[in-house]
């Protein structure tokens, strides 16, 4: 097998080359990413979306603001999202740590560094890794992979990693093999669900016309 970080350029590279700059995370200010991130758990991007506008339009996309209104009026606004009540209660606890901590400011929590903000944001009930660190990434501007279930795919289907590795090994794998740029992260991560979405899907993927098809592990 090549080297682990030839392979990974590559990867990089051709998916670049096919899909161009993905421009992600889609959001106007770093909080907006955190409910996003909140919010795109179990759901497609598309009703996160609806969701987000509806607090957009009723101008509650402000963590203090979403500390004051009621839960099941919260649950309503974010229906779209689907497991809205399970949701509400998630986000009321992100704003609710963010308030009582940090003033409402995101700023302040980022300013703790990646490593203990990774670890508050963790140990708030209903925030996993992949959530979390999307919020490092996306809107902390951090230099943490994010690992989802189209990276597990695409690697493991490549032979690059066996099924039972675990989201700490798979980002490891990235975090050892390439330079640590948040920039580079961001758009790797986005890539790779291009190519989950479009190519490598769970049943009957498109491998022939799939950009990594000639990939050589």
């Amino acid at each position: 097998m090549k080297n682990i970080a030839n392979i990974l350029n590559d990867i990089y590279e051709k998916l670049y080359t096919y899909f161009g700059p993905q421009n992600w995370w889609p959001a106007d200010t770093p909080f907006e990413v955190c409910v996003g991130a909140i919010l795109t758990q179990n759901a497609s991007w598309k009703n996160v979306k609806k969701a987000i506008e509806n607090l957009k339009k009723k101008n509650l996309l402000d963590p203090l603001k979403l500390y004051d209104i009621p839960l099941n009026t919260l649950a309503q606004i974010i229906k779209p999202s689907g497991f809205y009540n399970i949701k509400a209660k998630r986000l009321k606890d992100f704003v609710k740590f963010l308030v009582e901590k940090y003033k409402g400011n995101l700023e302040e929590l980022f300013s703790k560094g990646l490593y203990e903000a990774r670890e508050e944001l963790l140990s708030l009930k209903g925030l996993g890794k992949e959530t979390v660190d999307s919020i490092l990434l996306y809107a902390g501007n951090f230099p943490i992979f994010v690992v989802d279930v189209y990276t597990y795919r695409i690697l493991n289907r490549h032979y690059l990693i066996p099924e039972e590795t675990t989201y700490d090994e798979i980002q490891a794998l990235f975090m050892e093999n390439l330079p640590h740029d948040p920039k580079l992260f961001n758009e790797f991560h986005a890539l790779l669900v291009a190519c989950g979405k479009n190519f490598c899907k769970k049943r009957n993927p498109s491998c022939t016309p799939c950009p990594l098809n000639h990939l050589h592990t």
